[in-house]
C-alpha cells in the first residue's frame, strides 16, 4: 500500500496452515532445523538456533524456541510476508490471533489432504470435564481450546529476542523489531543504572499478563489411590523415587544402574538446567520396589550392567524409558480416578513434604530440588488451595461448635439504659 500499512485482515476465519516443520536431526551441532514447505532449511532461524546452542543453555531450549518460530513463520507464509519485512501490524495481528482464536487441531497423518468435514476432531468423551474447566478430582484446569497466557508470553519473548538478535547483526532488510517494547520501558532503559533489576517487568508491548500459579501437590490419600492403580513394579518404583527425591521426571530417567546406591540410599541424576550430576536421598520403600522391578526385568532378559539405563521399556526390544512413555504410564493411572495430575506434580508433592517438615532446613530442600534461588523454594511454604479450604472449613466448624449464651446480647447493654428505652421506668 502507498503508506506502507497492511490491509485489514479477517482474523476470525484465519486458519494457520500446517506447512513446514521443526525437524529433530539427532546432530548435537544442530539439534533442530526449521524447514519450509519445500523441505529447505530456514537460514535466519538456523543461525539463531545455533547461537542458542553455543550459549550453553538447556538442550530443550532450541526445540522450545523453534516451535514458536515455526508458528510465526506459518503466519508469515500464509500472508506471503518475508520475515525481515514484517511490520508492527503483523506482530499485532499474530498476537491477536493467538489470544482470541482456537488452537489449531493437528490433523493425523492418515487424514492429511482430506476434506475438513471428514477430519473433524472427535467429540469429548462423556463424563470428562469440558476443555478449560477445573477437574473435579484435582481442581486443576484442563487444557483449553485457547492458547494459554504463558504460551503467548513465551512466544512473544522468543520472537522479540529473535528480531533483536538479527537487528544487532544488520541482517537482511530488517529495520525495526516488529515486537516492540512498552514505550515507557524503552525510555526508562536508557537512563536506568546497572544495579536496577527489571526481570519481573512486562517489557513486551504484546506480552500478556501471566497469573501467578500455586503449585499443586497430590494429597496423600489420592496418591495412595494412584499408586494402587499402577500395573508393574517398575511404575511403582518410579513413582516412589519421584515423590521421595523431588527430581524432575526427565532427570530420574537419566539414571544408570550404578547410580542407585542402596547402601547410601541415594540415586544419582543429571540436573536439567546445569547438566551437573547430583546424588539425591530416597526412601527405603523406593529401593524395595526398585529391586523387585530389577529382578523381574533381569529374569526376562533386560540388559544388566553398571552403565546400562536404570529404567527400561516393558517389552522387547529393550529400550531406555523416555519421558513420553513415562507420561503415558502416569496418564493411564490418572484415568482410573478421573484425575489430570502430571509427572511434575509428583515433584511438587515431594517439595511440599520436605518444605513443611519443621526439622528440615529450607536450605537443604533448596539443594535437593536444585533451585537456584531460595525464593523459589519458599513457594512451597505457602498454603495451597486445599490447605486454605480445609483451614476455612475448620474455622467454621469451631465457630458453630461454640455454645451461645442466652444473655449474650443483653449483657452487652446497660440495664438502666434498656429500662429507659423501653419505658420500664421513669427517668
Amino acid at each position: 500500500m502507498p503508506d506502507g500499512r497492511r490491509p485489514v485482515r479477517d482474523l476470525k476465519s484465519f486458519v494457520l496452515p500446517e506447512i513446514g516443520q521443526l525437524r529433530k536431526t539427532g546432530d548435537p551441532w544442530e539439534p533442530y532445523q526449521l524447514l519450509d514447505a519445500n523441505g529447505h532449511r530456514v537460514e535466519p532461524v538456523a543461525e539463531f538456533l545455533q547461537d542458542l546452542v553455543a550459549a550453553d543453555g538447556s538442550p530443550l531450549t532450541p526445540r522450545s524456541y523453534g516451535m514458536d518460530l515455526l508458528r510465526w513463520w506459518r503466519f508469515l507464509w500464509a500472508y506471503g510476508i518475508e520475515w525481515d519485512r514484517a511490520m508492527r501490524e503483523d506482530a499485532r495481528d499474530f498476537t491477536l490471533w493467538m489470544k482470541l482464536a482456537d488452537k489449531p487441531v493437528r490433523v493425523h497423518w492418515r487424514h492429511r489432504g482430506k476434506d475438513r468435514v471428514e477430519t473433524a476432531p472427535p467429540m469429548p468423551r462423556s463424563g470428562r470435564p469440558a476443555p478449560g474447566t477445573p477437574n473435579p478430582v484435582t481442581g486443576k484446569l484442563t487444557a483449553g481450546v485457547k492458547y494459554a497466557a504463558s504460551t503467548r508470553a513465551h512466544c512473544e519473548t522468543v520472537l522479540r529476542t529473535f528480531y533483536d538478535w538479527h537487528l544487532e547483526r544488520n541482517t537482511g532488510a530488517l529495520l525495526v523489531n516488529p515486537f516492540p517494547l512498552v514505550r515507557n520501558r524503552r525510555s526508562a532503559r536508557a537512563d536506568q543504572g546497572s544495579e536496577k533489576k527489571h526481570n519481573a517487568q512486562r517489557t513486551g508491548l504484546y506480552r500478556p499478563k501471566i497469573p501467578q500459579r500455586i503449585p499443586r501437590r497430590i494429597p496423600d490419600d489420592k496418591y495412595t489411590e494412584v499408586f494402587a492403580g499402577l500395573r508393574s513394579h517398575r511404575d511403582r518404583a518410579l513413582l516412589s523415587f519421584w515423590v521421595a527425591t523431588g527430581a524432575r521426571a526427565e532427570e530420574l530417567l537419566t539414571s544408570k544402574q550404578s547410580d542407585a546406591v542402596v547402601g547410601q540410599q541415594t540415586v544419582g541424576v543429571i540436573r536439567k538446567g546445569t547438566l551437573e550430576y547430583q546424588e539425591l536421598p530416597a526412601t527405603p520403600d523406593a529401593f524395595v520396589w526398585l529391586r523387585l522391578y530389577q529382578e523381574e526385568a533381569w529374569r526376562q532378559g533386560a540388559p544388566r550392567g553398571r552403565r546400562e539405563p536404570l529404567w527400561w521399556t516393558q517389552r522387547r526390544p529393550w529400550r531406555a524409558l523416555n519421558y513420553d512413555a513415562a507420561r503415558a504410564m502416569f496418564k493411564r493411572a490418572n484415568e482410573i480416578l478421573g484425575a489430570n495430575w502430571t509427572l511434575h506434580d509428583l515433584r511438587h508433592t515431594a517439595s511440599y513434604r520436605m518444605a513443611n517438615d519443621p526439622e528440615m532446613s529450607l536450605i537443604y530442600v533448596q539443594r535437593i530440588l536444585g533451585h537456584k534461588y531460595l525464593t523459589t523454594t519458599q513457594i512451597y511454604t505457602e498454603p495451597n488451595r486445599d490447605d486454605v479450604i480445609q483451614a476455612g472449613l475448620a474455622h467454621h466448624a469451631r465457630q458453630q461448635a461454640k455454645p451461645v449464651s442466652e444473655n449474650a446480647f443483653e449483657s452487652s447493654y446497660n440495664p438502666h439504659s434498656l429500662a429507659i428505652l423501653f419505658g420500664r421506668t421513669t427517668a
